[in-house]
C-alpha cells in the first residue's frame, strides 16, 4: 500500500512539473510572438505618459470585483450548508488568488480551498469541489453575457450577432440544465450567482475604462472592451503562467490588429490589467503564514 501511495505521489509531482513546463513554454512563445510584432520601447512610451491616479482606481476596481466574487462563491457554499463567515470567506478567497497567480506550479488556489475546508469543517470534497467549479462557470457565464453585449455593436453583422446571442442563451440554458440534472442542491444559487457573475465582470470592465483613461485614449472604447473580454475568456484556460500572462497579451495584440488599433497600446493595456491583478492578489500572501479561517486578531 505504501509503495502504491509513493507511486501516486511521484506521478502527481511529475504531472505538476509537466503542466508547469507547458505553461512556461506557452507564455514564452506568446511573448516571443508579440515581440516580433511590436516595439516594446514604443509601447512603454505610452506607459510613461499614463495618469497614475486612474491606474490606482483600476486597482481598486479589480479588488472590488474580487470581493464581489468571494461573495458569489459563498452563495454556493451556503447551498451545501457550509455557512462560512464573510470575513473568513474573503480571507480564504484572497489566499486562493495568491496561489493561483504566484504559485502556478504548486497546488492551485481552488484545490487549496477545498482541502482546507475539508480539514477544518469536514465538508465533502465532492460537494466543495462542485461549489468551486460551478462558481468558476458562473463567472465565465457573466463574462459571456458582457462579451455578447459589447460584441453586437462592435461587429454590427447579422451572422456574428446571431452567433453571439445564440451562444449566450445556449450557455445559460446549458449551465442551468447541468445544475438541475447533476447538482440539484446548487439550483437555488443559480440565479443569484449568475447575477453576481455579471456584476464581477462589469466592475472589471470599469477597471479597463480607468486604464484606457489613464492612457489618454478617447475612442474605440467598445473595441478595446470587447478585446479585453475575449482575452479574459482565454485567460480562464490554464494555458500559461500567472492567470493568463502571455495568452492575454497575445489576444490583445491580435484583437488590435483585427480592429485596426495600435498593438503597442494593446500590450500596455493588457500588462496594466495584469499588474492591477498582481497588486490586488499579493495581499493573499499574508494568509500563507496566518490561518485564513482563524478568529480575527
Amino acid at each position: 500500500m505504501s509503495s502504491e501511495t509513493t507511486s501516486v505521489k511521484k506521478e502527481s509531482r511529475t504531472s505538476k512539473l509537466i503542466k508547469l513546463f507547458i505553461k512556461l513554454v506557452v507564455t514564452t512563445v506568446c511573448f516571443w510572438y508579440i515581440s516580433r510584432k511590436i516595439d516594446f520601447a514604443k509601447a512603454f512610451e505610452a506607459l510613461q505618459a499614463a495618469n497614475w491616479l486612474f491606474l490606482f482606481f483600476a486597482v481598486l476596481a479589480y479588488i472590488l470585483s474580487k470581493l464581489v466574487a468571494a461573495y458569489r462563491l459563498n452563495i454556493y457554499f451556503q447551498n451545501i450548508q457550509l455557512h462560512l463567515p464573510p470575513v473568513k470567506n474573503i480571507r480564504l478567497y484572497w489566499l486562493g488568488m495568491f496561489y493561483n497567480l504566484f504559485l502556478p506550479g504548486s497546488i492551485s488556489g481552488d484545490a487549496y480551498k477545498v482541502v482546507l475546508l475539508n480539514k477544518r469543517y469536514g465538508t465533502s470534497y465532492k460537494k466543495t469541489s462542485a461549489a468551486v467549479l460551478l462558481d468558476r462557470f458562473s463567472g465565465l457565464l457573466g463574462l459571456g453575457v458582457l462579451l455578447c453585449i459589447y460584441g453586437v455593436p462592435v461587429f454590427d453583422n447579422e451572422v456574428y450577432d446571431a452567433v453571439l446571442i445564440g451562444g449566450c442563451f445556449f450557455s445559460i440554458g446549458l449551465l442551468y440544465f447541468v445544475i438541475r440534472r447533476f447538482f440539484k442542491e446548487f439550483l437555488p444559487g443559480f440565479l443569484p450567482t449568475f447575477f453576481w457573475g455579471i456584476v464581477v465582470q462589469a466592475i472589471q470592465v470599469i477597471g479597463i475604462y480607468f486604464i484606457l483613461s489613464a492612457l489618454h485614449l478617447s475612442g474605440n472604447y467598445q473595441e478595446w472592451l470587447f478585446i479585453f473580454l475575449a482575452a479574459s475568456v482565454i485567460s480562464v484556460l490554464p494555458l500559461s503562467l500567472g492567470g493568463g500572462l502571455g495568452t492575454r497579451e497575445f489576444v490583445f495584440v491580435e484583437g488590435a490588429g483585427f480592429f485596426h488599433l495600435d498593438p503597442h497600446v494593446a500590450v500596455i493595456i493588457s500588462l496594466l490589467f495584469y499588474l492591477s491583478s498582481v497588486a490586488g492578489a499579493v495581499w493573499g500572501a499574508y494568509y500563507v503564514f496566518h490561518d485564513p479561517l482563524g478568529s480575527p486578531n
